[in-house]
């Protein structure tokens, strides 16, 4: 009760520095009520740290305190940003890209930012409606400019919003800038942000920019002969309220595709998402309404992106005729198969091509690489580490694509960031290509699972809000490093490798050296049976990810997918006891 009445008194003083007159009428008020209440959770939530401005930037519940997105933290943020970008390029006239998607407040946020940005000297370039997190990216690089940010909450539920920050490369910060940025921001007083804009250095776009950006696009086409020849698949598009409305119907047409129907409901820009529960492509009742008009229209496929229009989502019909939705290891095996396979074909390969994938992505995708003798490299979670191997390979290895399990693709090199446009103009390309040879994409991806191997991938997400669940989040993972399971479902462990340490032990305690570019709080376990476990606390929401992948030696073709899958799922079962998940 002690600790409890002291941190209540940490909030409570916290909080009354809210109510100064450097905070608005609206802002003391939702204050003053947390004040008030008896029920102190409110306010413990809000005040009883600082909304950690991380290496992607910022994420949170929308409101008032110092433990949520609001234009004052907002504002702290972009002051810090603005002053480390014009320590880093001294004396030059330095240049951000700024955007927003569909959120509540987006729009708002957005234009503080490039209010602060301009006070700062430095010149803005203003999207002047929101716009797809890829073309962000891209119109960083195309306008040469030092720095971006783009205000988003990515998939998170409508309570959030966020600020991902953007370096020259048009990739998220990698250090040592991220590290130089946090610096600049935690130094930061609500006193010293310059809040007065300098009108003269904000520059609006938009269309142009588009044209430029749907150009860039088509350079991730494989065979246009192929969209030629199918130019009539029936697709169906949801954006869910986002961001993808304003591009991916005209990418889509770009490439040649002719037959494009949109979901109406979902093409209302609405950060309340009034027609799902969750903007997220990895729920299924997400799909709900698209699979809904790809019924009635007898579609081939039904697409959507996520409210910033950087992740995709794909339903296509089973051998039933009836939807399935794919899972985003599957999109990303069929990615990397396709644009390898054609590409071969195509005599577009020169020996020194690499895709990549991340740490937590199926291994199947290494297989497809490995047989087909293309480098693969795998890194952390988070398109930064895709863009940093991009950085770091350029002028020597030629990249054609990368992904992750979490709904992302890239399959060119002009963004440098999880790019829907893009992935679902190249999945109608599959698709075309698979009707073309007289399949569908569900035939497809049996045919890769034949020659490949069979794999199940499902991750289990433990969710703990708040400041108790982040405590819970933290020991879970200091005892599974104390503690490490002997066996995962009866298979037994011959590889654990822990991140944080940057060390792999194998079944007789040998240990050896991880070569990664950083740290990461990432454990994974391997077992003899291609069985694969990987753990990691959220770097986005309060909750813990287990991704689990088990293998089944006994698939031989389509008849065989779904009693191969119901196997699967018992032995995840199993896999969840070992880890006291039940």
């Amino acid at each position: 009760m002690e600790n409890n009445a002291q941190l209540i008194a940490q909030c409570e003083a916290r909080a009354k520095e809210w109510l100064s007159p450097a905070f608005d009428e609206e802002t003391r008020k939702d204050v003053q009520a947390m004040l008030d209440n008896a029920d102190k959770t409110d306010l413990i939530d809000a005040f009883y740290r600082d909304l950690e401005f991380g290496t992607g930037g910022l994420r949170g519940i929308m409101g008032a305190g110092t433990n949520r997105m609001n234009k004052y933290i907002v504002g702290m943020a972009t002051q810090g940003f603005a002053n480390y970008i014009n320590k880093a390029f001294p004396g030059k006239q330095s240049a951000v890209v700024v955007g927003h998607d569909c959120r509540n407040n987006g729009r708002m946020f957005a234009e503080t930012v490039a209010d602060i940005f301009s006070a700062n000297g430095i010149k803005v370039y203003l999207f002047e409606s929101l716009r797809p997190t890829p073309e962000i990216s891209f119109a960083i690089r195309h306008l040469k400019c030092q720095a971006g940010v783009n205000v988003t909450a990515s998939h998170n539920p409508r309570e959030y919003n966020g600020y991902k920050a953007y370096w020259d490369d048009g990739a998220q910060v990698l250090a040592p800038h991220d590290k130089g940025i946090i610096d600049e921001v935690n130094k930061v007083k609500i006193s010293d942000v310059k809040w007065q804009a300098n009108k003269d250095l904000i520059i609006p776009i938009g269309g142009e920019e588009d044209w430029d950006y749907i150009q860039a696009v088509k350079e991730a086409m494989v065979d246009q002969d192929v969209i030629m020849r199918q130019k009539d698949l029936n697709i169906v598009y949801s954006p869910m309220h986002g961001a993808g409305r304003v591009i991916i119907p005209m990418a889509l047409r770009s490439w040649g595709f002719q037959n494009i129907h949109v979901v109406p409901e979902q093409m209302v820009i609405d950060g309340n998402f009034p027609t799902v529960v969750s903007p997220n492509p990895e729920n299924a009742e997400a799909m709900t309404l698209g699979i809904k008009l790809g019924t009635k229209l007898n579609a081939d496929l039904v697409i959507a992106s996520d409210p910033d229009a950087d992740r995709l989502a794909i339903v296509c019909r089973n051998s039933k005729g009836e939807w399935e939705i794919l899972n985003g290891n599957q999109t990303c095996m069929m990615f990397s198969w396709y644009i390898i396979a054609n590409k071969k074909k195509l005599g577009q390969l020169k020996g020194n091509e690499f895709l990549v994938k991340t740490i937590v992505t199926t291994e199947v995708i290494s297989e497809i690489a490995k047989k087909n003798g293309v480098e693969l490299m795998d890194c952390y979670t988070g398109f930064k580490w895709i863009a940093n191997e991009i950085r770091v390979n350029e002028g020597k290895k030629k990249y054609i694509g990368g992904g992750e399990e979490s709904f992302g693709f890239l399959p060119y090199d002009k963004v440098r960031d999880k790019d829907s446009p893009a992935a679902i103009c190249l999945i109608c390309e599959i698709a075309a290509w698979a009707r073309d040879n007289g399949m569908t994409l569900y035939d497809l991806l049996m045919n890769i699972y034949k020659e490949y191997g069979f794999s199940r991938e499902v991750t289990i997400n433990v969710v703990r809000p708040g400041k108790t669940g982040a405590e819970e989040i933290k020991q879970m993972m200091t005892d599974f490093r104390n503690n490490p399971p002997k066996d995962l479902g009866g298979s037994r462990i011959i590889l654990s490798k822990d991140f944080q340490k940057l060390e792999a032990r194998d079944a007789n305690g040998n240990v050896s050296k991880l070569e990664m570019p950083d740290t990461s709080n990432v454990l994974q376990w391997f077992c003899d049976d291609g069985t694969k476990v990987s753990v990691r606390p959220s770097g986005t929401e309060p909750k813990i990810k287990f991704y689990t992948e088990v293998k089944d030696a006994s698939f031989k073709g389509a008849e065989d997918y779904e009693r191969c899958t119901q196997n699967a799922e018992v032995k995840i079962a199993a896999l969840k006891k070992t880890l006291k998940l039940d």
